[in-house]
């Protein structure tokens, strides 16, 4: 009997697969820009934009050059992501090992972690307007819950007979959650802070919109309000290229640990 399953594509294939991808959602975007079924004023062909791309590098828009905003924009990320991976990994380990703090802060982290991270930027306008804190406190509640809840699930799905060991040793709580619960977690915190450092990079975007003075997103809104397409398409092209990088070498890390573990 023919097995119902398929091979899956080795990774020349894979590449094929992807290369022919890429050249169709091209081809169709060229084909859509080019026919005048959407006027070039709002929706360039590709050329248009890496055109304004190679413009944007040397030259200043809005106040700064695209890897100048680029910069700024990995600034904020990394300082909320860090923040988020800091707070989230901790105290995910620690709910999951006394249940007592599980109890406590489960029913206000599930009240709140369904709040859109873009929901909170008219707080973030409020208290702290145009500066570094309103993306960083964007980015954190875009990033926390993944992280908080892989690190969480990684220690209660332990194998007990780790925790049963360190017990008969006479091994204290911090230990054991040093020395048993956060390497064995480990895998699950890592996929956390890849699924977060997604949602973090997504969310940083949607506060630049909003407010910031500087950054990617903030290139595209002005780009927007001068009508500059090319612009606002060249920065979302930035945007896509550099979390690409970012969940790839997330990807790798996770691959990384997974296979030293054993569970690849």
């Amino acid at each position: 009997m023919r097995s119902s399953t398929t091979r899956p594509p080795s990774t020349a294939e894979r590449l094929l697969l992807g290369a022919i991808g890429l050249a169709s959602f091209l081809g169709l975007w060229w084909g859509m820009s080019a026919s005048g079924l959407v006027a070039k004023q709002f929706l360039p062909t590709p050329l248009d934009v890496l055109a304004r791309t190679q413009y944007l590098l040397t030259e200043p828009f809005a106040g700064a050059t695209l890897p100048e905003h680029l910069a700024r924009s990995l600034e904020r990320y990394a300082y909320g992501f860090l923040l988020a991976a800091g707070v989230g990994v901790p105290l995910g380990l620690l709910m999951g090992w006394f249940r007592w703090l599980d109890a406590m802060v489960t029913p206000v982290f599930d009240g709140l972690r369904f709040i859109a991270p873009i929901a909170w930027v008219p707080f973030a306008a409020l208290w702290f307007g145009t500066g570094i804190g309103g993306p960083i406190m964007i980015i954190f509640s875009g990033a926390f819950p993944p992280c908080l809840i892989n690190a969480y699930r990684g220690a209660r799905f332990v194998d007990a007979k780790y925790i049963e060991a360190a017990r008969m040793l006479g091994t204290g709580s911090l230990r054991t959650i040093l020395e048993v619960l956060l390497p064995a977690s480990f895998p699950a915190i890592v996929a956390g802070l890849r699924i977060g450092a997604g949602l973090g990079w997504q969310s940083l975007v949607g506060a630049e919109l909003i407010v910031a003075s500087a950054g990617v997103g903030y290139m595209m809104v002005q780009g927007q309000s001068n009508i500059s397409t090319p612009t606002v398409v060249a920065g979302m092209v930035a945007i896509g290229l550099v979390g690409l990088v970012i969940d790839v070498f997330l990807r790798q890390i996770e691959a990384f640990v997974r296979h030293r573990r054993g569970l690849a």
